[in-house]
């Protein structure tokens, strides 16, 4: 079997890989601060069905000062967090958009490993002797979105 290699077949791969550095190029510098409105609770709340949970984390003590994907997304790699930021964004745009939202919004297994990590690099030196390998808001139930100010006995 041979490829054969047409001009009308270099042209689309040029174009398409163009196209994608253009889109690029704009959501780095394209509009001021899109990229730092995209990251702002406000933001991920405002096309998610995440209204409990966001009202739940604007009451969550000390944690309210954070965003939402501060938790929810990789930090220690920059290329993974933006990875992670356009998997997870055009699943829940997708989700949302075709209306098969869940009713009650739980974590992924890879969400779980996450979420779990940026609490061990927050809490570094206070974990530092703990037993990590359960999660967090195992013990920290008041953590989960739904339960904060309440206590649970899940």
């Amino acid at each position: 079997m041979q490829l054969r290699i047409t001009k009308s077949l270099v042209l689309t791969i040029l174009s398409t890989v163009l196209g994608g550095l253009a889109i690029a190029a704009f959501m780095l510098v394209g509009p001021p601060k899109l990229l730092a409105k995209s990251e702002s609770p406000d933001f991920c709340a405002s096309c998610h069905v995440m209204g409990e949970e966001h009202a739940a984390w604007r009451h969550a003590g000390a944690h309210r000062r954070i965003r939402c994907v501060d938790c929810h997304l990789p930090n220690g790699n920059p290329v993974a967090h933006y990875v992670w930021k356009s998997i997870d964004g055009m699943k829940d745009v997708i989700s949302f958009n075709t209306g098969l939202v869940p009713e009650t919004i739980m974590l992924s297994p890879h969400g779980e490993k996450v979420v779990q990590a940026n609490c061990i690099r927050c809490h570094e030196a206070t974990v530092a002797r703990m037993d990590t390998t359960r999660t967090c808001w195992g013990c920290h139930r008041r953590l989960r979105h739904r339960l904060t100010g309440t206590i649970s006995f899940r």
